[in-house]
């Protein structure tokens, strides 16, 4: 098993003066599958921005290990995948240009036989070669699950993974959750029933709101 934890220390979010949640200590390892809970404007979002490295936490500190190794914060973008509905995909790009210029970003070899792959597993490989700016919104909800499986990463941080998808794309992504949770480690932020079925534990924002 691929063994990657995160531990979150006192972390603290405030936006302005406005505190969102406060003194979150929380431990997520791999081979579970968790959920991140809460009313909407809770935190979800905020909390999983933080745990990938996109967002700073206030306050507080996050420790990241892989195989027994602590993982710097910088590096971190190396080893997590990220799917999110605000994410911002290229629409000028073909769907293979946007992943083929993702991993230049990522400073990693693009994989085209990967990357097709996945493309065939989300229905995608026939629209491989157009432009993204002529996919509906649940096709470009797909393609962010590519992005983020694409560089086997060792953990992912599920933003309402299941926006915008159909019922036939709901099941792909809980099939892939599914088989990855057995090895990796899986987060969900979501207020979704179906898509907080596979966690076998929670955080919820809620209980971080008071000042303590």
């Amino acid at each position: 098993m691929n063994n990657f934890s995160v531990e979150l220390n006192n972390v603290t979010k405030f936006f302005g003066r406005l505190l969102v949640f406060k003194n979150i200590n929380y431990s997520f390892t791999s081979g579970k599958v968790y959920g991140i809970t809460g009313r909407n404007g809770s935190g979800k979002s905020t909390v999983s921005r933080i745990i990938c490295g996109i967002s700073s936490a206030s306050k507080g500190k996050i420790i990241y290990s892989h195989n027994g190794t602590e993982v710097p914060r910088e590096a971190v973008y190396s080893h997590v995948g990220f799917v999110a509905p605000y994410l911002v995909l290229y629409g000028e790009f073909t769907a293979l240009e946007n992943l083929s210029y993702f991993a230049e970003i990522r400073g990693t070899e693009f994989d085209e036989e990967r990357a097709k792959f996945w493309l065939n597993e989300f229905e995608l490989y026939k629209r491989r070669n157009d432009l993204l700016k002529g996919f509906s919104s649940g096709m470009q909800q797909r393609m962010k699950f590519i992005f983020a499986l694409i560089h086997n990463p060792d953990f992912f941080i599920l933003d309402e993974p299941t926006s915008n998808l159909d019922v036939a794309g709901k099941n792909k992504v809980y099939e892939i959750i599914e088989k990855t949770a057995r090895e990796k480690l899986i987060i969900v932020a979501s207020n979704e029933e179906s898509d907080l079925e596979l966690c076998s534990e929670f955080l919820n924002v809620e209980e971080f709101k008071a000042v303590r």
